[in-house]
């Protein structure tokens, strides 16, 4: 078996797609990163990469540069040859990101040390769950004239969680309220937190980023819009609900829990050097 690599989006979704949403759960973020691409996102270079056995997919991957390569739930013997490939094509690798023992089994077999880690879990809506009490105030949906407040608390997110230089997410957050993916909080006729959603694919909408600025925290509002978000898209359709944790913050992993979302697995996201 030998890894095919391509850069036809839409040649490389109708083959790999309907393999990835077997499992839409585990393999949240390449689906999700996958659609994006194909509406115009991060369609700058994209790896996107897959193994077949006799004709049929067997695993896959995504890297839109300058992110992280994406890997979904996929044999874990098949990553060192993966490795191989991309050093052989000499292909800018930031980092990779995935189930734990995956991010673990490609890091192991890179040609660059490793830099950093985030440490994650990924978890699944059971029983929706009240917070007690409420947090003052109420959501709404965002409307184009969040649109700067919302791209600042974005970028902010990214340094802030993922530690990263920000990049400017104007297009990104455009298209999310545009799709109404973006919920916001309003507290004393402002906006303190927000929160985003994903449309449903295969039945899944992974809820993230959520954001409350430093001055505004304490108070809940964090709690009630993931509350908000979560109950917006069950209402719209949802079978599955999803978030990421980063596992270095106990009290957001006690929120999350508090409202009814239960563990599904440990992730990672490595740098290198």
């Amino acid at each position: 078996m030998t890894w095919i690599f391509t850069s036809d989006v839409e040649a490389y979704t109708g083959v790999t797609e309907p393999w990835l949403l077997r499992d839409p759960v585990r393999n949240t973020v390449p689906l999700t990163v996958l659609r994006a691409v194909r509406n115009g996102l991060w369609g700058d270079d994209p790896l996107l990469g897959r193994l077949e056995r006799d004709g049929e997919v067997v695993a896959a991957v995504v890297q839109t540069p300058p992110h992280a390569l994406l890997l979904p739930e996929i044999p874990a013997g098949v990553v060192p040859e993966l490795a191989s490939q991309l050093i052989e094509a000499e292909r800018a690798i930031s980092g990779v990101s995935g189930p734990l023992p995956l991010a673990e089994a490609f890091a192991a077999s890179w040609w660059r040390p490793e830099a950093g880690r985030r440490a994650e879990r990924l978890y699944r809506l059971d029983a929706l769950t009240s917070p007690d009490p409420l947090a003052d105030g109420a959501s709404r949906v965002a409307e184009a004239a969040d649109l700067d407040l919302l791209v600042r608390w974005s970028e902010a997110f990214q340094a802030e969680a993922e530690g990263v230089a920000p990049v400017d997410l104007t297009a990104l957050v455009a298209s999310r309220i545009a799709r109404r993916e973006l919920v916001v909080w309003e507290a004393g006729g402002r906006p303190v937190a927000f929160a985003g959603t994903s449309v449903p694919l295969g039945g899944m909408s992974r809820v993230g980023p959520v954001y409350t600025p430093p001055e505004s925290r304490g108070k809940g509002y964090g709690t009630a819009v993931s509350h908000a978000v979560s109950a917006r898209v069950r209402a719209e359709g949802a079978a599955e609900v999803l978030l990421f944790t980063d596992l270095s913050n106990p009290t957001a992993n006690a929120i999350y829990q508090a409202i009814g979302y239960r563990p599904v697995g440990d992730y990672a996201s490595i740098t290198f050097a």
